[in-house]
């Protein structure tokens, strides 16, 4: 047995130097300089990691690949460089002037008294003001568009009352107090009399 291991040693020993003798033959002086420059870039490398504190980001590194962090920020960056591919110049033109608008109206409205309004309606929301606009708008625009018409109407009234001559005499006032548009008239204007002083509280009792 230890015949045996002593003649496998020096049989071993003779394949390793023939081995190493092949591959000594094997490489050019290009091949050499390739290997130094690797092997110099290598132990540069390895120096910077170690100036630069790399050794305690690699815990960092590793919990991040365990929790998959690393990944969804790899597919982050492949996403803001599709979206930075896809930006042409007008685009991007015209993002930054929506940002100086944006901006520039922001300026305007904070030196035009913006906050104080926003304080305003803070304090309406919290009372219930605002609420009670909100559902009384609608209401207020109808009343506004029947003012509108009412000023149209007595705009058209005067209008036709200057076209119209004015006639004398009994029987013109005879033919106008039994006109029907008369009477719907007088009758229009007692029921708004009576709406008046209902809503202004001036009816007699």
């Amino acid at each position: 047995m230890n015949a045996e291991t002593n003649t496998t040693a020096p049989l071993e020993s003779l394949e390793l130097e023939r081995l190493v003798c092949a591959a000594r033959d094997s490489l050019s002086d290009e091949m050499v300089g390739r290997l130094a420059g690797s092997a110099a870039e290598a132990l540069d490398l390895v120096d910077k990691a170690g100036r630069a504190g790399l050794a305690r980001a690699i815990p960092t590194l590793a919990e991040m690949i365990n929790n998959g962090d690393l990944e969804r920020l790899a597919q982050l960056a492949r996403v803001y460089h599709s979206a930075q591919d896809a930006l042409t110049d007008e685009m991007v033109g015209r993002l930054a002037e929506t940002v100086g608008e944006g901006l520039s109206l922001m300026d305007r409205l904070n030196r035009g008294g913006a906050g104080r309004l926003v304080e305003m309606l803070e304090r309406m929301q919290s009372t219930g003001a605002l609420e009670k606009i909100a559902n009384t708008l609608p209401a207020l625009l109808d009343r506004l568009d029947m003012m509108a018409n009412l000023l149209s109407c007595f705009e058209s009234a005067a209008r036709k009352s200057r076209e119209t001559p004015a006639t004398g005499g009994l029987g013109s006032l005879w033919h106008t107090l039994t006109d029907a548009d008369t009477i719907h008239s007088l009758q229009f204007l007692v029921h708004l009399s009576q709406q008046m002083q209902e809503h202004c509280g001036t009816k007699h009792a």
